[in-house]
């Protein structure tokens, strides 16, 4: 039986968003792996203090370790765990996940060398990163995609579009929400009826500067702070487009969601996004902060159903090679197949 330590953020019960830590690790328990975790602790020192006791307890129970491994804050926690891990030779496996860690390889290749070329194997969710790493000298990147189990999102086939728009991402900068307040805006210029919809926890401050900024602009926003997978699944059915806002990106679970949904997705091309959306075939695509690309794509599919409708289609076939039922078989050949 292989046991593992995961660490990330696990932080869902203090009211952010679900990370991989949270549906991966439950995925990988399903296949029979022992998994622990790290951790859970809101404050940062605490939570990096927890990751690093972590590592020293079960170094000799684990055959790997799971780290998730973003490109700003959360860049530290990976390192100095990672340095541990080092330090006692347990194999560390890196998950990576900041659609900004190019950048990060750029600023500090150093420490990135230390973390990443020691690695056992850097777990790359997208084409996007892989190439990244491979471009920047690393040869241990593998690439395994982001999952989702795909019998728990109904497609919904939708024949007409209005101009009723979801978005679903945590309020923080680097998301750039405050990009669908001028959609919005802009939209209801054409459509009057035209309506919003915001779904997800604030992060660093930009949910109050967001509804500041609707307010001023006169246009009334629907702003539901965090719901559930479940719970924003079956919001979607009463919603026609969603749209990805969003300065920086890898490869993001909401989005694989709402195409698995029925949704037709229209995206910033940023990151890993054209990684895994595919301009006029599977979502639409425009420039970073192109506010007026972004509505003349809204209109596009609403005075268009029947390509939206084959937008949408053709999403649901994408992601359904996504599954887990498929993916897993990536994370068996990476860490062998462990037994109930």
């Amino acid at each position: 039986m292989i046991q593992l330590l995961y660490l990330g953020n696990r932080l869902s019960k203090h009211g952010f968003n679900a990370t991989t830590i949270e549906t991966l690790g439950p995925q990988l328990e399903q296949e029979g792996y022992v998994i622990h975790y790290a951790s859970d602790q809101k404050s940062f020192v605490l939570r990096l203090l927890d990751m690093l006791r972590a590592v020293f307890v079960y170094r000799n129970h684990v055959s790997y370790i799971l780290i998730d491994t973003y490109s700003t804050t959360a860049f530290w926690y990976a390192f100095f765990s990672s340095q541990l891990a080092r330090l006692f030779s347990v194999p560390y496996l890196p998950i990576l996940h900041g659609g900004n860690l190019p950048q990060r390889l750029q600023r500090n290749p150093f420490l990135c060398q230390l973390l990443f070329a020691h690695a056992y194997q850097n777990v790359a969710p997208s084409g996007y990163l892989k190439h990244a790493f491979e471009t920047a000298g690393y040869s241990n990147v593998v690439l395994i995609p982001n999952t989702i189990e795909i019998t728990r999102y109904p497609f919904k086939a939708r024949i007409s579009f209005a101009p009723k728009l979801l978005w679903v991402r945590a309020f923080a900068g680097i998301y750039n929400p405050k990009m669908a307040i001028d959609v919005l805006a802009q939209l209801k210029e054409k459509y009057p009826e035209a309506a919003l919809t915001m779904v997800g926890p604030d992060k660093d401050g930009s949910l109050k500067t967001t509804q500041d900024y609707a307010n001023s602009l006169g246009v009334s926003v629907c702003f539901t702070g965090q719901l559930s997978k479940s719970e924003w699944g079956q919001l979607s059915e009463d919603h026609a487009i969603f749209i990805n806002t969003t300065h920086f990106d890898n490869t993001p679970v909401s989005v694989m969601e709402a195409m698995a949904l029925g949704l037709p997705v229209i995206s910033t091309k940023v990151g890993g996004i054209p990684y895994l959306l595919t301009d006029t075939e599977n979502a639409l695509l425009v420039p970073d902060g192109a506010v007026s690309a972004m509505v003349q794509a809204v209109v596009q599919l609403i005075e268009n159903p029947n390509q939206a409708t084959e937008m949408a289609t053709n999403a649901r076939r994408f992601v359904e090679q996504l599954d887990w039922e498929v993916v897993k078989e990536k994370w068996v050949e990476l860490m062998g197949r462990s037994e109930e």
